[in-house]
């Protein structure tokens, strides 16, 4: 059971992130991604944990506290025009999906029940991420761009509190 809930837990952030990006063009393809890093990147935590635990924790802040940052400012400086801003789904997936790595790597030595959670993490991760992108396309129609300028402060502010945690 507590691998279920941490599975779940860890895919809400997905829509933290994914709610405040309304342009994305293939929604069901970027959720499916996401699913499935959300689920790749624990079993690569849990395997490889022991080797990497010094590495995160050395540099595991920076690498999302940097990610957060960019893609926020990215938000920012194209809120401005006319364009749909463009995200690579793929780096977006891996973005959202990051942090699963590392949690899982604590999770390991807490010998939790590693296939439960993998499971969970990319069920609720497909879930999470294909309903916030849903909410955020129809939200756009009803705050245009002004979401896409709170969403890059937003992300912005994240990504500097990842680095002062």
């Amino acid at each position: 059971m507590q691998g279920i809930l941490a599975g779940i837990i860890t895919s809400v952030d997905v829509i933290g992130l994914y709610v405040l990006i309304p342009n994305v063009r293939y929604r069901l393809f970027l959720s499916v991604w996401t699913a499935a890093l959300h689920m790749l990147f624990p079993l690569l935590g849990f395997e490889l944990g022991n080797y990497l635990v010094r590495f995160l924790l050395d540099w595991g802040q920076w690498i999302s506290s940097i990610l957060l940052f960019c893609i926020g400012l990215h938000l920012l400086l194209f809120s401005h025009k006319d364009e749909k801003v463009t995200i690579s789904p793929i780096l977006l997936a891996v973005t959202a999906s990051l942090d699963t790595f590392s949690v899982s790597i604590s999770f390991g030595m807490l010998h939790l029940e590693k296939t439960l959670f993998i499971i969970s993490a990319g069920v609720s991760a497909l879930i999470c991420s294909y309903g916030s992108l849903v909410i955020a396309r129809r939200s756009q129609v009803l705050l245009g761009n002004k979401f896409q300028k709170i969403a890059g402060v937003i992300l912005i502010i994240m990504g500097f509190l990842a680095i002062w945690q």
